[in-house]
């Protein structure tokens, strides 16, 4: 069979052919398919309903909010965190329903950006760094190194065998995390007033000691702006899991119309009562060396013996569920790379379960980083990595702001404003919000590195990723002599998804059906 390299045109006869080696099924992304303008929906729509709900929030709650806020509540205190926490979260609703009304329209597994698929790349190897500071709370003699390697190959195997895998293996882990985040309210509440080990209110006393509620100043304020995006990253994730999902018109806008309330009741009422509940002083919150989720904190305070034990276990399997869907995130985005000509074509082949295989093994490699944790201290290697990864997600929020600016002024001038699955109400403010905001705070956020003395290391965490995405795009558009398109050229054609072109799992729409469900159905 004759092979496309990725970006070809489709071949006049447009009949799909497949090819076999050794009883392997041989796909690749960009061999035409039949009765539909698609040129990258080859991969298969395997994931559910419910699957996807779940992994809207499983790309969301992990280590950043576990973890990440303690570092937030160390630096910046709780008004600094409280009130950084809810403005990105405006910015995440905003770019999420840009990102909705686009991925309704062209459910693609992804968005062509090599500096997105890094993002999410490096992003495992954090959540994989994580895991060696938590297992720290049981045994900080075990080697890091030794339990990155377990879960490594753990995170690659489930990414590998089959999307299903992936998507079952998410949906259990995000549903715990879900739980998790409920039982934590209703304790962190219970904390609050009272029924804790000291058996004394605690209300608002921690805002008013030391330098709280703002702890460093404008420089504290700031940095945790950084932490809060990197918490928040993975919403974007009904993009890439678009190519994979069934129904992707009708699944996709009901997944971003929730957004708003899940921001509201996992993020901000969490880092409300963390606020209340752990002072910004308390030992071992943040370190070069150490971190500690406030969340076993707060569980530790209730009194109960195994509490503390309980919830550092249900954050290692969240963190671990962070990463799987991290790994899954930058498969998917280097496979549309490739499909469209962005990387190598090889990457863009299948297995026959047709999961990016090779994609996924080269996602995975990046994520050995997590090995330098045994050499300059997981805490530190950590919070370079959540950096990192922070303003990598503030800029695909930026990109995908401006892709949402220029695909509407697009439906607008092509008269197919009426064929959009699901629109964005907050246009045209919201994307223009979220960009300029998210603009403003990649250049100030990282105002710590400057004061009170300039630290090299920082400013690199903080800023390294902006020149590397300025070459990345100057870069191409030199190589390629690219233009940009015009808004009547734009292709709003190819990779339209076309309603009956997958099966739909007639069990799993049966699952979902009856007012008994519904509440549990808006959660995830």
């Amino acid at each position: 069979m004759s092979q496309y390299a990725a970006g070809a045109k489709q071949a006049s006869d447009n009949t799909e052919k497949d090819s076999y080696q050794t009883g392997e099924e041989v796909v690749y992304a960009t061999d035409p398919v039949p009765d539909h303008h698609v040129s990258a929906d080859r991969l298969a729509r395997k994931l559910s309903a419910r699957q996807v709900q779940m992994i809207a929030i499983g790309g969301t709650i992990g280590t950043g909010l576990f973890l990440g806020s303690g570092k937030s509540l160390a630096t910046g205190g709780p008004a600094s965190m409280l009130l950084s926490y809810s403005i990105v979260g405006t910015t995440v609703f905003c770019t999420m329903l840009a990102l909705g009304e686009m991925a309704a329209f062209m459910p693609i597994a992804g968005v062509n950006t090599m500096g997105s698929w890094f993002n999410d790349a490096v992003s495992t190897a954090s959540d994989l760094t994580a895991l060696q500071l938590i297992f720290e709370y049981w045994n900080p003699d075990f080697p890091g190194w030794a339990l990155g390697l377990i879960f490594w190959v753990a995170l690659v195997l489930a990414n590998i065998i089959t999307v299903r895998a992936y998507g079952e293996l998410e949906y259990w882990l995000s549903l715990l995390k879900v739980i998790t985040i409920i039982i934590f309210i209703i304790m962190g509440i219970v904390v609050n007033a009272g029924g804790n080990q000291s058996g004394s209110y605690i209300g608002g006393k921690y805002w008013n000691i030391g330098d709280a509620p703002f702890v460093g100043g404008i420089g504290g304020f700031a940095s945790v702006f950084v932490t809060a995006a990197f918490a928040y990253g993975g919403t974007e994730s009904i993009a890439i899991t678009a190519g994979e999902t069934k129904d992707p018109t009708k699944n996709l806008p009901r997944v971003v119309k929730n957004v708003f309330w899940r921001i509201l009741l996992f993020y901000i009422l969490s880092v409300l009562l963390l606020g209340l509940d752990v002072p910004y002083t308390y030992p071992g919150l943040y370190s070069e060396d150490t971190a500690t989720s406030p969340f076993t904190i707060v569980f530790q305070k209730a009194g109960a013996v195994a509490a503390g034990s309980f919830i550092n276990a249900v954050i290692l399997t969240s963190v671990l569920s962070a990463g799987n869907h991290a790994l899954f995130a930058g498969t998917r985005l280097l496979y549309t790379l490739a499909v469209e000509g962005y990387a190598p074509p090889f990457f863009s082949r299948l297995n026959r379960n047709k999961v990016p295989w090779i994609a996924v093994l080269a996602t995975s490699s990046i994520s050995l980083l997590c090995f330098g944790g045994s050499f300059i201290g997981a805490g530190e290697l950590w919070s370079w990595l959540q950096n990192i990864v922070g303003v990598s997600n503030q800029l695909s929020w930026i990109a995908i702001c401006i892709a949402s600016i220029r695909f509407r002024a697009a439906v607008e001038a092509q008269g197919k404003t009426h064929l959009l699955p699901f629109k964005n109400y907050t246009y045209p403010w919201g994307p223009w919000y979220s960009l300029l905001l998210n603009s403003f705070l990649v250049l100030v956020q990282g105002w710590s590195c400057f004061s009170p003395t300039f630290s090299g290391v920082d400013f690199v965490s903080y800023y390294i990723q902006l020149p590397i995405m300025l070459v990345m795009y100057v870069g191409w558009k030199a190589s390629k002599r690219s233009k940009i398109v015009t808004k009547m050229d734009m292709d709003l054609e190819t990779d339209v998804y076309v309603k009956g072109h997958d099966n739909v799992d007639m069990e799993d729409l049966k699952t979902w059906k009856g007012r008994s469900r519904k509440t549990l159905r808006w959660l995830c």
